[in-house]
């Protein structure tokens, strides 16, 4: 018996490669599974799952996730995303611009002068 257990060769998951169109969009929007899944509101594991075996989440969630990351339901379902009339940022980029979003005006002008100086910097 134990020549069996031998004999067998262990192969680990391949790790580095992402299996479902949920955990590229994920990762593209810079969330580990622990953030985003706490963002939908379900637990880690239910993300971990559905990125292994490329089974889609309910249907209940779907338009929670797709504005999460910041797509439309057809892409996280592995589906051509759809022309959509205004690009808005996903992932943590979209938090933080809606997080400016519900600040007065004034704030939100001083918030952009900064961001734009830094944008500058980085490409000259």
């Amino acid at each position: 018996m134990q020549a069996v257990f031998i004999a067998t060769r262990y192969a680990p998951p391949m790790s580095d490669a992402i299996s479902s169109p949920l955990a590229k969009l994920r990762k593209g929007a810079g969330f580990s599974q622990r953030e985003f899944a706490r963002l939908i509101g379900v637990h880690h594991s239910n993300v971990g799952f559905w990125e292994r075996s490329g089974t889609s989440p309910r249907s209940d969630l779907l338009p929670e996730i797709a504005r999460v990351l910041g797509v439309g339901v057809e892409e996280v379902l592995g589906q051509p995303a759809t022309r959509r009339s205004a690009a808005v940022p996903g992932g943590k980029l979209g938090e933080v611009f809606q997080e400016v979003a519900k600040l007065p005006r004034g704030k939100q002008q001083r918030i952009i002068s900064v961001v734009a100086a830094l944008v500058a910097q980085e490409q000259g």
